[in-house]
C-alpha cells in the first residue's frame, strides 16, 4: 500500500499501509475488518482524522437511523485530509453539523413498502413486478437507505421492523407461483452479497422454475463498495453465474443491478470484477442516487456516467433521494433533478443516458422527473399521478425546506402547517389537463 493499483489514485491516508495485498484483495478480510462501532472507527483511523470530526460523526450517527457498517475498501477510498467534503465520506458517516431538521413529510418508510406486502419479504407495486426482500444486511451501509426502517441495527434514534426470515422466502415464492401476471422478480433487501451461494441457487431456481417469472434482478452494491466479492469468492460467483446461465437456456433474463454514486468508486478493481462478469455474459445496470454534495452538479453527472459506461455498468436511473427521515441534508429541490437531467441528456448515447427518477412518496412507484402534473412552487411540491398504480390519487415529492422562502418554511413548521398546506393541494388531476402550475 498505498493501493494505487486497486484504488486508481494515491492513497491518501495511508490506513492500511501495513496490509498485504492479497490480505486486502480478500472479501473474508474486507468483512472480518469492517467497522461497526465509532470507538472501531476511530482506532482505524488514529492520527488520520482529529478527534474533533470523529466526535462530530459520533453525535451525527445518534441522529439518524442507519448504523455504520464500513468495509477497509471504503474507508481507503475516503479522502480523509478533505473528509469534510468528501463525496464517500459523506455517503457512509454522517457529521452533526451537516445533518438538517426533517421536512414534515418525511418518515421512516416513505415509499409506503409495509403497506404493500401481501406476504412476507415480498413487496407487490407494480403488476408484473415483485420486490422479493431476501436479507436486511448489506457489506456497508448507507445513510440514505430508503430501507433504514429494516436494513441494519437498530440506532439510538430508529429501532427496527423485521422483514425478511429465510421461513418467509417459501410464503413468498408461493405468493409468486400463485400469480401469473408477476413476470419480473428483484431479488434484494439488504444485499444478495451477504447471501450464501446455496441460497443464491435456491431462490434463482426456484423462480426460474415458474413459467411466467421471466425476468430476475440479482441487486448488490458490492459492485461498488467491494468488487473484491466477485474476484475471491468463487463460490458466491458462480451461484449467480449458475442461475444466469440456466435463465439464458430458458429464454429468461437474469441482470445484476448495482448502485455507484460517484465517479471516484469506479476503480481499476471494479473494472476486474465488470471483467469477469462481461465475460460470462452477466449484464449489469446501475441505480444511482441524486445527492447533495456528492453527485448533484453535471460534470460530475456525466463523468459518473461516462467511468461507467466505460466498464460496461449501463447506467440505468438517477433516483431523487427518498424522503425517508434523517435524510433532508442528502435532498435535493426537483428543479436542481431536472436541469440535470437536462445537461446530462446529449452527453453520450442515448442508450448510456440514465432516466432521472422520483419515487413517489406514498407507493406511486417510479415517475420520470419531467412527467409531474401539479407543482406548487411556494410550498415546494411536485405532484405526480401514476395510473397503473392507482389512477385516483396524486403523489407528491417535495423540496428541502432549506430551499423555500422563509415565509414557507416557517407555514411549513408551524403548529398545524403541514395538515394545513397539504389540504390546499389538489388529491388528484382531471385527466384532460395533464400539466398544470401552481404558485402562491
Amino acid at each position: 500500500m498505498p493501493h494505487t493499483d486497486i484504488l486508481g489514485f494515491e492513497n491518501t491516508s495511508g490506513l492500511y499501509a501495513a496490509t498485504d495485498k492479497s490480505e486486502f484483495l480478500d472479501h473474508k478480510w474486507q468483512d472480518k475488518n469492517s467497522v461497526f462501532r465509532i470507538d472501531q472507527l476511530e482506532a482505524a483511523l488514529g492520527n488520520v482524522a482529529p478527534e474533533s470530526f470523529v466526535n462530530e460523526m459520533r453525535e451525527g450517527l445518534k441522529k439518524v437511523g442507519m448504523s455504520i457498517r464500513l468495509n477497509p475498501y471504503i474507508l481507503d477510498l475516503i479522502d480523509w485530509r478533505n473528509a469534510e467534503s468528501d463525496p464517500i465520506r459523506r455517503q457512509f458517516l454522517p457529521m452533526l453539523s451537516e445533518l438538517e431538521e426533517d421536512h414534515p413529510c418525511t418518515s421512516v418508510d416513505s415509499l409506503d413498502e409495509r403497506k404493500t406486502s401481501p406476504a412476507p419479504n415480498l413487496i407487490h407495486r407494480y403488476p408484473d413486478k415483485v420486490l422479493f426482500l431476501v436479507t436486511s444486511v448489506c457489506p456497508v451501509y448507507c445513510q440514505y437507505c430508503t430501507r433504514s426502517y429494516a436494513v441494519g441495527q437498530a440506532t439510538e434514534s430508529l429501532q427496527k421492523d423485521t422483514v425478511t426470515s429465510a421461513s418467509g422466502w417459501l410464503a413468498a415464492l408461493n405468493y409468486i407461483r400463485s400469480n401469473p401476471s408477476i413476470e419480473d422478480v428483484v431479488v434484494s433487501g439488504g444485499d444478495i452479497a451477504r447471501l450464501k451461494p446455496a441460497n443464491i441457487k435456491l431462490i434463482g431456481h426456484a423462480l426460474l422454475d415458474i413459467e411466467h417469472v421471466r425476468r430476475i434482478r440479482f441487486a448488490t452494491k458490492s459492485v461498488s463498495v467491494q468488487p473484491m466479492k466477485f474476484l475471491s469468492d468463487d463460490p458466491w460467483y458462480e451461484a449467480i453465474n449458475e442461475v444466469a446461465q440456466r435463465g439464458r437456456s430458458l429464454f429468461k433474463s437474469v441482470f445484476v443491478h448495482t448502485h455507484f454514486n460517484h465517479p471516484r468508486e469506479v476503480t481499476p478493481l471494479v473494472e476486474k470484477a465488470m471483467r469477469r462478469l462481461f465475460s460470462d455474459g452477466i449484464h449489469v445496470r446501475n441505480q444511482a442516487v441524486l445527492l447533495r454534495g456528492v453527485n448533484d452538479n453535471p460534470s460530475t453527472m456525466i463523468e459518473l456516467i461516462k467511468k461507467l459506461s466505460a466498464v460496461n455498468i449501463q447506467p440505468y436511473y438517477v433516483y431523487s433521494c427518498d424522503m425517508v427521515m434523517g435524510t433532508e441534508h442528502f435532498r435535493v429541490p426537483v428543479s436542481d433533478m431536472q436541469m440535470l437531467e437536462r445537461e446530462v441528456r446529449g452527453a453520450t448515447a442515448g442508450f448510456n443516458t440514465p432516466l432521472f427518477i422520483v419515487d413517489t412518496p406514498g407507493g406511486g412507484g417510479k415517475r420520470d422527473v419531467h412527467s409531474f402534473e401539479y407543482q406548487n412552487s411556494k410550498f415546494g411540491a411536485t405532484g405526480y399521478r401514476s395510473p397503473s398504480v392507482d389512477r385516483n390519487r396524486m403523489y407528491f415529492y417535495f423540496d428541502p425546506l432549506r430551499t423555500l422562502d422563509p415565509a414557507a418554511r416557517a407555514e411549513w413548521r408551524a403548529p398545524g402547517g403541514r395538515d394545513a398546506i397539504l389540504a390546499r393541494l389538489p388529491s388528484v388531476l382531471p385527466t384532460a389537463k395533464p400539466s398544470v402550475m401552481a404558485a402562491e
